[in-house]
């Protein structure tokens, strides 16, 4: 297990540092994604969830459409996150590149991560990661995304226990040393509360039901197959809207909506994938 996992790091970490490069003006935004996803696939791992790049006011869950014709523009602020599997063993990291005039917030969620991972140890109660989150946060004049949240990472979960929030909480959980957590401070010089719109190209598997209609229980075979019950990307799968939208009426598939900052304030992201041990946090990312 720990070997896969620090390979998913290893991995994920690599990625992400190429990406970074590719991310400027005029470049399409599914070009960088299928860059990823490619690259994750050329070094061994496979992809834990569609890359995420999520554009100024959008903090998560946007991941381009086939034949996506968006570009990156000057002045953008763009969230890069990035998963990678080895057999199930996740590693999740997320970055902020700055294409405007941006530099505190990009600096705030940086800093923040920082202080969070100097907290971690097992023993420590994950409220004290996020007081460590949200004082540096507010030290910046910024607000945490109160309704994100830093997670557990399990065996083909890419959410898991423990809750992991942004902001000051009087009682969390006790970290047990072996496990494995990301830390994802979320920024935001708006007024720190996401929703969703309309748009959607994320699902996931959630639960196996009977199927009645042939090209509903094949799409469901092959993700149970493929995905197991990691997000997936609609583009992955070449299917219509009508079928994905019936099994998720139908409770089989969640869908993931894009999430946006409610006020239209900007929106910075920083993740590592840590492993709890006695004395502290060894970054895999």
């Amino acid at each position: 297990m720990l070997e896969k996992y620090l390979e998913a790091g290893k991995i994920a970490k690599q990625v992400r540092e190429e990406a970074v490069k590719l991310i400027k003006p005029g470049v399409k935004l599914l070009d960088v994604a299928e860059f990823v996803e490619s690259r994750i696939r050329e070094l061994g791992g496979k992809p834990a969830f569609p890359c995420n790049i999520s554009v100024n006011s959008d903090a998560a869950h946007f991941t381009p459409k086939a034949n996506d014709e968006r570009v990156f523009k000057e002045g953008d602020i763009v969230k890069l996150d990035i998963g990678v599997h080895v057999d199930g063993y996740i590693a999740d990291t997320a970055v902020t590149v700055d294409l405007g005039d941006h530099e505190n917030l990009v600096k705030a969620a940086e800093e923040a991560l920082r202080k969070a991972i100097e907290v971690v140890h097992a023993g420590v109660n994950t409220a004290e990661i996020s007081n460590a989150i949200y004082e540096t946060i507010t030290e910046f004049g910024f607000k945490p995304v109160f309704n994100l949240t830093g997670h557990g990472l399990d065996h083909y979960l890419a959410h898991a226990p423990p809750t992991i929030y942004n902001f000051r909480v009087e009682k969390g959980v006790e970290l047990k040393e072996g496990m494995v957590i990301a830390i994802e401070p979320f920024v935001t010089n708006g007024v720190g509360k996401v929703t969703e719109r309309g748009e959607c190209e994320i699902y996931s598997l959630i639960a196996l039901k009977p199927v009645r209609m042939r090209q509903a229980r094949v799409l469901v075979e092959e993700i149970l197959k493929k995905y197991k019950t990691l997000p997936f990307a609609k583009r992955w799968v070449k299917v219509s809207e009508i079928i994905l939208a019936k099994l998720v009426r139908e409770g089989i598939l969640r869908a993931y909506p894009v999430l946006t900052e409610v006020s239209k304030g900007l929106v910075s992201q920083a993740e590592h994938t840590v492993i709890v041990e006695e004395n502290g946090a060894r970054v895999i990312t």
